[in-house]
């Protein structure tokens, strides 16, 4: 075949000389080609010998069409190549051989040609937010955001250049807006899906029912836009009616479950969040859907099915609304195999926008880790076979009635009770062997102390075995016209999850076989279910990644064409190397990264009082607690309540909560505190209540957004330090340490960094917002490592003082 139909005159000529310093051996290339599917640029990957050759696949991503020589001059494909070019096929690139001479080639797959695609110009993005804008014209008094204008730009290029964009965006910078628009433009002209992923169901919400609506107002553009949840956000009707049909122990339960019947009839969206009531989760986990459970094309309830309807209104869609945790699992998914051409748990697509992206690692951590508990286990035994006042019941009973297997419920008895001795037995020399530990991380210190723990693991392993076997028995002999019947399905699903536990604690009784994974142990303290009797106490063991980085660059940053992260925190000082180096962006291609920050545009140096008493102990000090029980009551006096105090220590809180409220009793000031009431309602009181203060810890560091007279102080007890003695974070610290690295500054202090900036932004949420923020902790200003954290932070008026001329500054501030 004539070689010029195929290649541009240099590369034929790049390609004879890269085969010739090979001396002639197998050399592998990837080729990229031009509009007319002519191979204008080849990137030699790999050479090998006379022989063969590796498919270096970090290379094969980013071309059209996979190349190599056979020496011999016979170029019809091995069956080496033909599996080659399956794999090229199946991603849409060409393969092509070549002799050594580069005179002839055997075209195995024709590669698609690359759609042409239609670069959005950054200055009309950025117009629509501009003061001549839509926006403008729509809004009285609006004033264009300098900051904002840049950042549409940058997203923009992002989009054309196939760019990884890497970009923090303060406070007021309206990110929201600033990716909005370029995702539209792009999907509109380009008929492609972009996905934004929150880590928020909040933010998920603002944006589809606020933001995108308002876009595509300002833009004139008419797009679709599909808000996805995790199915288990949705109740299946096959469960469902499998619940009513076979009524629960508890009068309760099934009370609820009639009630949530009722509501299905009717319901538009099938989703928990539309219910008028909230059900227990041992309830609504009995009837929701569950990606293992289902039937698919085969359930009888296919055409109704609440998870089908959202999936169908997603194929089409130019925008979908996600959370990072659902988006992790459409990787994982596409990852072992779905590839990333079709639909997975979400249709495909090629751009992600993550907002939010300070929260990535925790995210992806998070959904990586996999656990059990002697409860875990019992469920799925249950499920199957359980046996109540000589009844017996369970999904394998109801399977049982359509195989041909012998009567197994005698030995389900025997081995079903060998299971529950065997958690049971792992969970009392769980708790023993922790005695006063919350929780304990597995290493090469201490694994010898846990010996008897390892052995009832396996002695778990092998009942859950046997156990399983004979589950699998009675399935097998399940006529295939059967294996339909909701019973046997579910069954499988139940027997799936109980190999995975089983798979698990061969992991964990090997732990030293795999150093990617942590394996840590915690003790969980359950409330009774009557008043008077002792709480239970149980341990979960978690099998967690060490890293998440690779499986980012691999999963996300590769094989995606454009990937835009956005957040108000992601640098430390003033360089985005930590963020970077933790989620994997800093495997990217330098060519391919972009990172910028835009400074908030609200005024802090004359809106913000920061203050710091240098008279405060060190939080190490006996006297910290009784000092921060001591000092909380006079800064919210000084400001008349409207205050956020943030906690690193739920006992902290506790006391100082307690010694606050009767402090200022009868001072008209409203108290409230984390864990009593539902998080949003929580937050919504103390909207409402402009005297009110709210005590929180953890999750509160983020994603409160309170404008106004309501939140006027924020105090922070304590810089927001991971605890040493997590397991996680212990096993990266000493993984850090192991490569030379300083665990301290490298980890500890621009982890705590990004949180403290979290924090702090929980003051200013608009232009007009004025207040104070308090540190009681002077290591901030004393130590070394403090100035990562003020120079971090927007310039407002500081103060190191006595604690007493800083209660004065707030008063008079307000």
């Amino acid at each position: 075949m004539d070689v010029t139909r195929r290649f541009s005159e240099q590369v034929i000529a790049n390609m004879r000389s890269a085969i010739e310093e090979a001396d002639g051996n197998e050399v592998f290339f990837v080729g990229r080609i031009n509009d007319d599917g002519l191979i204008v640029s080849v990137e030699l990957g790999a050479r090998g010998n006379e022989d063969s050759v590796i498919v270096n696949e970090n290379y094969a991503r980013g071309g059209n069409v996979l190349i190599h020589n056979h020496p011999s001059g016979y170029l019809r494909p091995s069956e080496a190549d033909q599996s080659i070019a399956y794999n090229a096929s199946d991603s849409s690139m060409g393969f092509y051989i070549i002799n050594n001479d580069v005179t002839d080639v055997y075209a195995v797959v024709e590669p698609i040609k690359p759609r042409k695609l239609k670069k959005t110009d950054p200055e009309a993005a950025a117009f629509y937010l501009s003061k001549d804008g839509p926006l403008a014209k729509r809004s009285e008094n609006y004033e264009e955001r300098p900051s904002q204008i840049e950042l549409v730009k940058e997203i923009t290029k992002a989009f054309n250049n196939g760019s990884i964009g890497v970009f923090e965006a303060g406070t007021g910078v309206g990110k929201s807006f600033a990716y909005l628009i370029p995702s539209i433009l792009w999907a509109v002209n380009n008929k492609e899906r972009v996905v934004i992923s929150t880590g928020t169901i909040n933010l998920q919400q603002q944006l589809f029912e606020k933001d995108i609506p308002a876009a595509q107002n300002i833009t004139g553009q008419k797009i679709k836009a599909v808000l996805v949840k995790g199915r288990q956000n949705y109740v299946c009707l096959r469960r469902l009616g499998d619940a009513v049909d076979e009524p629960s122990l508890f009068e309760d339960d099934n009370e609820m479950i009639g009630r949530i019947d009722d509501w299905a009839q009717t319901s538009e969206t099938g989703s928990r969040s539309d219910l008028s009531f909230n059900p227990p989760d041992t309830v609504w986990n009995r009837v929701n859907s569950e990606s293992d459970a289902c039937m698919g094309g085969r359930c009888p309830y296919r055409e109704k099915c609440f998870v089908m309807r959202v999936r169908k209104d997603a194929a089409d869609a130019n925008l979908l609304v996600v959370n990072h945790h659902l988006l992790f699992a459409d990787i994982e998914s596409r990852m072992n195999g779905a590839g990333y051409e079709d639909a997975a748990v979400l249709p495909p697509y090629k751009r992600i926008v993550f907002d939010e992206a300070h929260g990535i690692e925790d995210s992806a951590t998070s959904f990586f880790s996999e656990s059990f508990t002697r409860f875990k286990v019992m469920k799925q035994i249950n499920l199957l076979y359980r046996q109540w006042r000589g009844t017996r019941a369970g999904f394998l009973v109801q399977a049982a009635a359509v195989s041909s297997a012998e009567d197994f419920t005698d030995m389900a008895d025997d081995r079903g009770e060998k299971v529950k001795e065997a958690v049971t037995l792992l969970d009392q020399v769980s708790v023993l062997l922790l005695e006063n530990d919350y929780n304990v991380r597995i290493h090469e210190g201490n694994a010898e102390s846990f010996s008897e723990i390892f052995d009832a693991i396996a002695k778990l392993h092998g009942a859950i075995g046997v156990f399983n076997d004979m589950v699998r028995e009675v399935l097998e002999k399940i006529d295939e016209k059967d294996a339909d019947i909701p019973a046997v399905w579910e069954a499988k699903t139940v027997l799936h999850r109980l190999e995975s536990a089983v798979v698990l604690c061969n992991d964990f009784v090997h732990w030293d076989e795999h150093p990617d994974k942590v394996f840590w142990m915690q003790k969980v303290r359950m409330p009774p279910k009557t008043p008077g009797e002792e709480p239970v106490i149980f341990v979960q063991f978690y099998q967690t990644p060490l890293d998440i980085a690779p499986m980012m660059n691999k999963g996300v940053f590769e094989p995606m064409e454009t990937v835009v992260c956005t957040s108000a925190t992601l640098r430390t000082e003033s360089n985005f190397g930590y963020w970077m180096r933790r989620t994997g962006a800093s495997f990217v291609d330098k060519e391919r990264l972009v990172s910028k920050a835009f400074e908030s545009p609200f005024p802090y140096e004359t809106n913000v009082l920061f203050g710091v008493p240098s008279d405060a102990p060190f939080p190490d000090s006996s006297y910290y607690q009784s000092y921060v029980e001591s000092t909380v009551p006079k800064l919210i006096e000084a400001a008349g309540g409207r205050t956020l105090v943030l906690f690193t220590s739920y006992d902290s809180l506790k006391y100082t909560y307690n010694t606050t409220s009767a402090a200022l009793n009868g001072k008209g000031i409203t108290f409230f505190k984390q864990g009593d009431d539902d998080r949003f309602r929580l937050l919504e009181k103390f909207k409402e209540d402009t005297q009110s203060v709210l005590f929180a810890t953890d999750s509160f560091w983020e994603g409160v957004d309170v404008p106004g007279d309501s939140l006027s102080q924020v105090i922070i007890v304590k810089l927001p330090f991971a605890v040493p003695n997590d397991p996680v974070f212990a096993a990266r610290s000493e993984d850090l340490e192991k490569k030379g690295g300083n665990p301290f500054m490298q980890l500890s202090v621009p982890q705590a960094v990004i949180k403290f900036r979290q924090g702090f932004g929980r003051l200013v949420r608009r232009g007009d917002d004025r207040g104070v923020i308090i540190v009681l902790d002077r290591r901030i200003v004393e130590k070394r490592y403090g100035k990562m954290f003020t120079t971090s932070v927007p310039k407002s008026r500081r103060m190191y003082n006595p604690l007493d001329y800083i209660i004065n500054a707030v008063e008079d501030f307000f």
